[in-house]
């Protein structure tokens, strides 16, 4: 996948499995949390993959590690 902006959504991709770890959730805790598949929450987190997501997504994920949105982006 090409995207304008790839770089960017990797890097949020990081963030998220950084916060997620400090939390000490699994990918599976976090999918569950969000009511997203843990396959979904794979490809966002790896970081040779880009994954778009919707901001919806972006801000349940940012909800649920009790992070401000601003910390992913």
């Amino acid at each position: 996948m090409n995207l304008k902006h790839g770089e960017k959504y990797k890097s949020i991709g990081i963030k998220i499995a950084k916060y997620r770890k400090q939390r000490q959730m699994t990918q599976e805790d976090l999918a569950n949390a969000v009511g997203i598949s843990y396959g979904y929450i794979t490809q966002i987190e790896a970081p040779n993959y880009v994954k778009k997501m919707s901001l919806e997504v972006l801000f349940d994920i940012a909800d649920t590690l009790n992070v401000d949105i601003k910390d992913l982006l």
